[in-house]
């Protein structure tokens, strides 16, 4: 099975990959972990997971920067129906339009906007940063199993993920107010929460995500 982690220059890069391999080993998945900017690469793989850290706008047109590669995760994303991961401001680009810093094009994979994080309490500081309590409906998707009760995980995000229709939002938290944690629509899922930073909680959500066989 072979994993390719998208880099783009985002950075985050090595621990992501190092918490997937981690994973692989550990529940003897037999997983190739490949970090690459190689678009052929990503064509062919098997599962497809992009990371992000940075502004929305930035991301968005390092992405673009690499030649064919938006048009290579198309390809084995929604063409051939490969499991896909969005970490952070990964998950962000699968929106429709982003907000930060003016308005920018997004993948449009689960329709919706990434609007900036405005807590309802003015004590609550932005950027949303941390740990925070995930809420979901058990059952409700594959990569929700066996968390265990009262998970947590990691947060680093000042915008958040506004879906268009609510059944794609799988995972939530509070910081004044609901904010998306985890998006998903058919072969993709998102997390705005950084499962390698996550401990056992993100170890958990990656080794779901390459057994998932949707």
């Amino acid at each position: 099975m072979l994993v390719t982690i998208v880099d783009y220059g985002s950075g985050n890069l090595r621990s992501a990959a190092k918490a997937f391999e981690r994973v692989a080993t550990e529940q003897n998945l037999g997983a190739d972990i490949v970090v690459t900017a190689d678009a052929d690469v990503v064509a062919k793989a098997d599962r497809v997971v992009l990371p992000g850290v940075g502004a929305f706008g930035d991301c968005r047109a390092g992405l673009e920067g690499l030649d064919g590669m938006v048009q290579a995760m198309t390809e084995a994303v929604i063409d051939k129906g490969r499991p896909f991961m969005g970490i952070c401001v990964g998950m962000q680009l699968m929106a429709t339009t982003g907000r930060e810093h003016g308005t920018h094009q997004g993948l449009d994979w689960i329709a919706g906007e990434v609007v900036a994080i405005t807590p309802s309490d003015p004590a609550l500081k932005v950027p949303h940063m941390g740990w925070n309590e995930l809420a979901w409906v058990p059952g409700s998707h594959p990569l929700l199993n066996d968390l265990g009760e009262n998970p947590h995980a990691y947060f680093v995000h000042s915008y958040r993920y506004q879906c268009a229709d609510d059944r794609h939002q799988l995972a939530r938290v509070s910081y004044g107010g609901p904010i998306t944690a985890m998006i998903g629509k058919d072969n993709m899922v998102g997390t705005q929460f950084h499962p390698e930073k996550s401990q056992a909680t993100g170890l958990r959500v990656i080794a779901n995500f390459l057994r998932w066989n949707p």
